[in-house]
C-alpha cells in the first residue's frame, strides 16, 4: 500500500472511530471536557472571592482599600493573559490534538493554585510574595484563555449531530457553576471559621481544593477521545496565526464582532449586577448577594434550554434574536432595576435579561467553532473570544464605575445596547453555520 493510500486510510478510521462514539461514549467526553471547564472558572474565580482575606498577606500593612486594589491589580493581569493562552493552547490543539491541550491547561491551572495555597507571605520573604502571587495568577491566565477555546472546539466536534446545541450548551453550565462553586466553598468556610481564621490560613483551603478538583479532571481528561486526525494537525497552516487570519478574516472579524457584545453584555448582568444593585438600587449587600446567587442558578439552567431551541430554529437565527432583543431591552431593564426596591422584582428583571443573554452564551463555543475549519479551528475560537473578551467583557465593570462616577451613569446602559447592536448587525449579515459551516 502506498504512502498516500495508508494516509487515506487512516483519516477514514479516525473519523469513523469519532463518527461511531455511542451515546453514552459522547456524554462522558462532554463530562470530561465540561468539569476542566468548570475547574478553571473555580479557580479563577476563587481568586477574587477570597481577596478580602488574603489580601494583607501580600502586601505592606496599612490601608486595606489599597491591599485589595493591589490584588485586583493582579487578578487584571491573570486577566490580559487570555489572548496569549488563547493562541497558545489554540496552536497546541490544533497541532497537537485538542485532548494534549485540555490536559495542559488544566495540570497549569492545578500548578497556580497550588502556589497561590502554599506561597509565603509578605512578612516572610518580603516583596517576593507579591511577585510569586503574580506569576501565579499568569499562570492562571494563561490556563483560562487557553481552555475556553479548547474546551468549547472540543465539545463542538465530539457533540451529537443535531443536538450540539444542547451538548455544548453545557460549557456555559459549568462556567456558571465554577463561580457558583466558589460562592459555596467560601460560604461554608464563613460558616465553620472565623473571620481571624480565614485571614490567618482559612483562604488557602479552596486553592487546594481546586488544585484537588483539577486533579480528578486531569484523570477524566486523559481518557477521552481525540477529535483530530493526524493529517489535520499536519496541514500547513495548521495552528498559525498566519494562516488563520490570511484564509479566514472574515470569520475571526465575525466572532469578534458578537463576542464583543455578547461578553459585554454577560458580564453586565453577571459580575457588575452585585455592584449594580448595592451601589445604584441601594439593596444591602448581603440581599443583593442572595438575588445574584438565585438569577445564576436559573441562568446556568436555561443553557441547555436555549442550546436545545438553537437546534430547531438554527444558531443565526439565535443569534439575531439575541442581538435584536439585547438591544431594544437593556436599557428599560437596567433603568428599571436602579430604582427597584424589591428583591424579587429585581431578579424577575435579571433573570429576563439573563434569558436573553442565553441565546448567545448557549451556543457561544459551538457557533464559533462551525466558523472555522479543523486545522485552525481551536485557535480561531480561542482567540477571537480571548481577544473580545479582555477588550470589551474585561472592562465592562471599570466603564461602568467610571461612568457613574462622572455622573453618567445611563451611559453605561446605551454602551451595552449600541456592542449589542453590532452583535445583531453581525449575526444578520453572516452565514448560518449550521447550513453553511465547517461542523455537521
Amino acid at each position: 500500500m502506498s504512502n498516500t493510500a495508508a494516509t487515506e486510510a487512516t483519516e477514514a478510521s479516525e473519523a469513523k472511530a469519532i463518527h461511531d462514539l455511542t451515546s453514552r461514549q459522547r456524554i462522558f467526553a462532554i463530562v470530561g471536557a465540561s468539569s476542566g471547564n468548570l475547574v478553571e472558572w473555580f479557580d479563577f474565580y476563587v481568586y477574587s472571592f477570597c481577596a478580602l482575606y488574603f489580601s494583607s498577606a501580600f502586601f505592606p500593612k496599612g490601608d486595606p482599600t489599597a491591599q485589595l486594589l493591589n490584588t485586583a491589580g493582579i487578578f487584571a493581569a491573570g486577566f490580559l493573559m487570555r489572548p496569549i493562552g488563547g493562541w497558545m493552547f489554540g496552536r497546541i490543539a490544533d497541532r497537537y490534538g485538542r485532548r494534549n491541550s485540555m490536559m495542559i491547561s488544566v495540570l497549569m491551572m492545578c500548578g497556580g493554585s497550588l502556589m497561590i495555597a502554599a506561597l509565603p507571605t509578605y512578612e516572610t520573604i518580603g516583596n517576593a510574595a507579591p511577585l510569586l502571587l503574580l506569576l501565579a495568577r499568569l499562570f492562571q491566565g494563561l490556563s483560562v484563555g487557553g481552555e475556553y477555546g479548547t474546551s468549547a472546539t472540543y465539545m463542538s466536534e465530539v457533540a451529537e449531530p443535531g443536538r450540539k446545541g444542547f451538548f455544548a450548551s453545557f460549557q456555559y453550565v459549568t462556567l456558571i457553576g465554577g463561580q457558583l462553586a466558589a460562592l459555596l466553598v467560601l460560604g461554608i468556610l464563613q460558616l465553620i471559621l472565623s473571620h481571624d481564621e480565614l485571614k490567618a490560613w482559612g483562604w488557602r483551603i479552596p486553592f487546594v481544593v481546586g488544585a484537588c478538583a483539577a486533579l480528578i479532571s486531569l484523570v477524566l481528561r486523559r481518557s477521552l477521545h481525540e477529535t483530530t486526525t493526524d493529517h489535520a494537525r499536519k496541514t500547513e497552516g495548521a495552528g498559525t496565526v498566519g494562516a488563520l487570519l490570511r484564509n479566514h478574516t472574515r470569520a475571526f472579524v465575525t466572532v469578534l464582532g458578537f463576542t464583543a457584545g455578547g461578553s459585554l453584555i454577560f458580564y453586565a448582568f453577571t459580575t457588575y449586577m452585585q455592584k449594580y444593585l448595592v451601589n445604584t438600587a441601594g439593596m444591602s449587600t448581603t440581599t443583593a448577594s442572595r438575588v445574584m446567587t438565585v438569577c445564576l442558578l436559573i441562568y446556568m439552567a436555561l443553557q441547555p434550554v436555549f442550546g436545545a431551541l438553537s437546534d430547531r430554529i438554527g444558531r443565526r437565527t439565535s443569534m439575531i434574536w439575541f442581538g435584536g432583543l439585547a438591544a431594544v431591552c437593556t436599557v428599560p431593564i437596567m433603568t428599571t432595576l436602579g430604582g427597584v426596591q424589591s428583591p424579587v422584582a429585581a431578579g424577575a428583571l435579571i433573570v429576563a435579561a439573563l434569558a436573553i443573554v442565553s441565546l448567545y452564551t448557549s451556543i457561544s463555543g459551538l457557533i464559533k467553532a462551525e466558523m472555522f475549519p479543523v486545522e485552525v479551528r481551536a485557535l480561531g475560537v480561542g482567540l477571537s473570544y480571548a481577544v473580545a473578551n479582555a477588550i470589551f467583557g474585561g472592562s465592562a465593570e471599570y466603564v461602568a464605575l467610571w461612568f457613574k462616577q462622572a455622573g453618567h451613569e445611563s451611559y453605561f446602559y446605551w454602551y451595552v445596547s449600541i456592542m449589542c447592536l453590532l452583535a445583531l448587525i453581525v449575526a444578520i449579515r453572516m452565514p448560518d453555520p449550521t447550513r453553511h459551516g465547517h461542523l455537521k
